[in-house]
């Protein structure tokens, strides 16, 4: 059985994600206008500013937990000293949004203690709007709590979707792409996964998938989308790994499956 953590450290825990999200948000705002950009690969831009945001990020929560460990895009990987608690960082996710001026990114942090999720936060600082959930606690968004939207039939459903860079015509995921059009109400590409699981969690947006994010991306969005009512599992239906390319975060169980057999 997992562990039951006291609601004091889930409290410190979440308040710690909050103040650094709120802080890193702070920066890329700061810096907007002013970065200059570098080619990570091809399509995958890097500013200033990510690192900026990653590097406060880290040492803020480093001061209150110096024991936990941390995994970051942006090359951040420190052992925990307690060998159980690990911060996983998105210091801008979104980062092509944010090089254009498209207000649609956002900062993910999220806790991992013994390989399950504790607390979530993702921060989109355009719009002031906070995320944030606990295991068994439940999803909030500015405080205020949210839930799916209940949606049932696949057909009235909206849907976001993650594509690889640089991915061809014939790619897999293009042809998902394709044939997810013809039986959702709308599909979009935002280009912020986490945004995407924060909209699955308020009831914005009905399902969101993709084969092709990192742990980073998705932690946080993950443990709000289950808080918040919904289902997130691998893209076959089974059981999510964070640490696996393959997500699918769905309103109920009816659309998850739906879509499943769709995209199978």
């Amino acid at each position: 059985m997992a562990e039951a953590f006291a609601p004091e450290d889930l409290s410190a825990w979440l308040q710690t994600a909050v103040d650094a999200a709120q802080t890193g948000g702070q920066i890329l705002q700061d810096w907007r206008g002013r970065f200059s950009v570098r080619e990570k690969s091809r399509a995958n831009l890097v500013t200033e500013a990510d690192e900026a945001s990653q590097q406060a990020i880290r040492d803020l929560i480093h001061s209150r937990f110096p024991d936990h460990g941390f995994l970051g895009e942006e090359g951040l990987q420190e052992e925990a000293a307690d060998s159980r608690s690990y911060w996983i960082i998105d210091p801008l996710d979104g980062t092509s949004n944010y090089v254009h001026g498209f207000p649609y990114y956002a900062v993910s942090i999220a806790l991992q203690v013994d390989g399950r999720l504790q607390a979530g936060v993702i921060h989109d600082p355009c719009h002031d709007e906070t995320y944030t959930a606990t295991a068994g606690g439940g999803a909030f968004l500015n405080g205020t709590p949210v839930r799916t939207s209940g949606e049932t039939v696949l057909s009235r459903a909206m849907g976001m979707a993650s594509l690889p860079v640089g991915a061809g015509p014939d790619d897999r995921a293009i042809q998902r792409f394709l044939t997810a059009l013809q039986h959702l109400q709308t599909v979009q590409r935002s280009g912020s996964a986490a945004l995407n699981l924060a909209g699955v969690a308020c009831g914005r947006i009905d399902v969101f998938w993709s084969t092709s994010l990192n742990p980073w991306d998705v932690a946080a969005g993950v443990l709000l989308v289950q808080e918040a009512g919904g289902i997130v599992t691998d893209l076959s239906g089974g059981t999510i790994d964070i640490f696996r390319p393959s997500l699918l975060a769905a309103c109920t169980d009816a659309v998850q499956t739906a879509l499943t057999d769709v995209l199978a």
